[in-house]
């Protein structure tokens, strides 16, 4: 039997589709503000091959390809965050996304050189993920003393994190271990040509999860006392962490938190790029997080609350505007 549902008055109804106009209204405010998007061509350094780095920059040029059909965005792998911070201010590349610890770290080594760097949004955070086979004997950092170790690509955020740590272990990456510089796509060298692997990245990383398809892994734990020792080495280490590798951040892997090192990852430019587009960049990289963190889980992260702490530098004038113009 069907149910007849009471008659909408035609004030409740009007009153419905004010509501819907308002909705309707606000949504057209977020999406198209009110003028013609920019145009041009950039250039945007984005990481390493199997890297989350470079997943998110493909899926973020998709999304600026949408709000700026005008807009030719030029993609370029790189070795990771050390590669980016310098191509950024050396004008080779306009965007790019790169972790603070590297940021700072040129700032300190190239201080002109970084004055024009500027942040637009913070981003997600890399964890530090020390793999080795699950059968092996290595269960700390001390353990890789004498091992086959790969330390990441010679200018990638995970190669400075990987030379840390292992300093402050009293390990030196040069002659107590042998070092390899393998990125992401060489993890599958793991167990073979290599005893342990360092990645720096967000969570879950392709490369990784491709592994845990086709292999056993585990994650070495890096204390917090870590932390205190990286604190002590430089200023750049400020931006260091203790956090957890979730349980079960990879199918099939430890079924139990890992404690390790975290930092955040920020979209860097600089000072001379058009405002106009900053702004536009800017809301783009805002509006698509849940579109995006349905395909890069750590695209879930950016947060409008966070995304203006882009420590250690200040925000490009065209960001600024487009937070102002969210502000509640």
């Amino acid at each position: 039997m069907s149910k007849v549902f009471p008659r909408m008055s035609r004030n409740r109804a009007l009153q419905g589709a004010a509501a819907g106009f308002v909705v309707f209204g606000l949504l057209l405010w977020w999406l198209l503000p009110g003028e013609e998007p920019p145009g041009g061509s950039i250039t945007f350094a984005t990481g390493s091959r199997g890297g989350v780095y470079e997943e998110y920059g493909k899926d973020l040029s998709d999304e600026f390809a949408k709000d700026m059909p005008d807009l030719k965005v030029d993609l370029e792998t790189s070795d990771g965050s050390q590669d980016n911070v310098a191509r950024v201010a050396s004008g080779q590349a306009d965007f790019a996304i790169a972790a603070a610890d590297a940021v700072e770290s040129f700032a300190i080594d190239h201080p002109v050189e970084a004055a024009r760097l500027r942040g637009v949004a913070r981003l997600y955070d890399d964890y530090v993920q020390l793999v080795v086979p699950r059968n092996s004997a290595i269960d700390s950092v001390a353990d890789l003393k004498g091992k086959r170790v790969a330390i990441g690509l010679k200018t990638s955020g995970v190669r400075l994190i990987a030379t840390r740590v292992l300093n402050a272990e009293g390990i030196n990456p040069v002659k107590d271990i042998k070092p390899f510089s393998y990125g992401i796509k060489d993890v599958d060298q793991l167990g073979h040509t290599i005893d342990a692997f360092f990645w720096s990245g967000g969570l879950p990383t392709n490369g990784l999860k491709a592994l845990a398809e086709t292999s056993s892994f585990k994650f070495v734990p890096i204390k917090a006392d870590f932390v205190t020792k990286l604190h002590t080495q430089s200023a750049a280490n400020r931006y260091y962490r203790p956090t957890n590798i979730p349980e079960a951040a990879y199918d099939g892997q430890d079924a139990y938190a890992v404690p390790t090192i975290a930092v955040s990852n920020l979209l860097i430019t600089r000072e001379d790029l058009d405002p106009r587009l900053t702004e536009w960049l800017t809301r783009t990289v805002i509006r698509s997080r849940d579109y995006i963190g349905g395909k890069v889980h750590s695209a879930q992260l950016v947060d409008l609350r966070t995304a203006i702490y882009t420590s250690p530098l200040p925000l490009h004038e065209g960001a600024q505007r487009y937070y102002r113009s969210v502000k509640p």
